[in-house]
């Protein structure tokens, strides 16, 4: 069951994913967690704390969906590597679009509140430290497990603008993975 906290959190992120920034107000997310009146604001007493909250608990929920899909996928190989990422990229456009619409509204009021840039830049850091450890049991570096993130940051944002809408992620995935794999060992 979500705490009060969460609940404000929750209704915060589905109104910043569905009405954009300027439709984030502490009334609207009274009003989407069926609230009374005042409720957001006793929580988190300007926008900018509202937005902190936001991104950490989107931080939060990433987490928990990708130790989820972690524990679904089975050992640690490239081809588990590439459904786990396709998975990801068709989750954040699909299932949790909104989700992902509220992170995208949070980056660009980011650049006017480095507490809440300080927010994301963490969460993204650490989910980016899960795929760069799962990319590592595939036999992937550090470096090259950045690229993979870096391009799934730009497949989810194609997807959401339409540019790839309904195209399957997993064939650039296995392209881009299988390139960045080291060559397989020959038994001796």
């Amino acid at each position: 069951m979500a705490t009060k906290r969460e609940q404000i959190l929750d209704a915060a992120i589905e109104v910043l994913g569905t009405r954009g920034s300027r439709g984030l107000t502490h009334r609207a997310v009274d009003q989407a967690a069926e609230l009374p009146a005042g409720s957001t604001s006793n929580y988190f007493r300007t926008r900018e704390a509202l937005l902190c909250g936001v991104a950490e608990r989107l931080e939060q929920r990433d987490h928990a969906d990708w130790t989820a899909l972690h524990r679904v996928l089975g050992p640690p190989t490239v081809d588990h590597l590439v459904d786990a990422l396709a998975r990801f990229i068709t989750h954040a456009t699909t299932t949790d679009r909104v989700r992902t619409q509220a992170r995208l509204a949070l980056f660009g009021e980011s650049q006017a509140m480095p507490t809440v840039a300080e927010s994301l830049r963490r969460g993204h850091g650490r989910l980016r430290e899960q795929a760069v450890e799962l990319a590592a049991q595939a036999g992937i570096g550090p470096i090259d497990a950045g690229i993979l993130v870096d391009y799934m940051d730009g497949a989810v944002i194609h997807r959401l603008t339409g540019a790839e809408h309904g195209k399957d992620p997993r064939e650039a995935l296995e392209r881009l993975t299988r390139t960045l794999s080291p060559p397989a060992r020959k038994a001796r």
